[in-house]
């Protein structure tokens, strides 16, 4: 960390390729969903980028590591318990018919079922309501390089279930 705060970017890459699983294990705990755990997971690593200037090289290293990573995650569930908090849950969800009901209708609808909230979220904001994604990453309460990471694995999931 000494080296990285001195602007080694090779110590950078080095620590985070080092606690990028201790901290994937830590959210694991803390979130059920994959995707959203790596979201939040780069969410940490650009914390640790963002405040390496305040980290004491005569202290250990995990605490403030997991300092970070404990105040991240509960930001970003806060967030989460913001945002979706006030949707009602259904016993069953309502069938929604898209288009005409001809296989390409089916087969997007179970695309996009397989996305996770924040990847939904991140696609309606961008592309149905056509915000940048710097408004919509302060509309989601996140920062740019996790909504554009978000966009990005939404598109990758949609072309995986869509290209077979």
């Amino acid at each position: 960390m000494e080296r990285a705060q001195n602007g080694d970017r090779e110590a950078f890459q080095s620590l985070f390729e080092e606690v990028g699983p201790l901290v994937m294990r830590f959210l694991r705990r803390r979130l059920t969903d994959e995707t959203e755990a790596e979201d939040v997971c780069q969410e940490v690593l650009i914390a640790v980028y963002r405040s390496r200037h305040t980290y004491q090289s005569d202290r250990p290293f995990e605490p403030w590591l997991f300092a970070i990573a404990r105040k991240v995650a509960g930001e970003h569930l806060r967030r989460h318990r913001q945002h979706f908090g006030f949707q009602v849950l259904a016993e069953e969800l309502p069938e929604i018919r898209v288009g005409d009901g001809s296989g390409l209708s089916v087969e997007l609808g179970e695309a996009l079922e397989q996305l996770s909230p924040a990847q939904i979220e991140a696609v309606t904001l961008t592309k149905v309501l056509g915000l940048s994604v710097e408004d919509a990453s302060r509309r989601a309460g996140t920062n740019v390089a996790s909504m554009k990471v978000r966009v990005h694995r939404a598109y990758e999931s949609l072309k995986r279930s869509l290209i077979r």
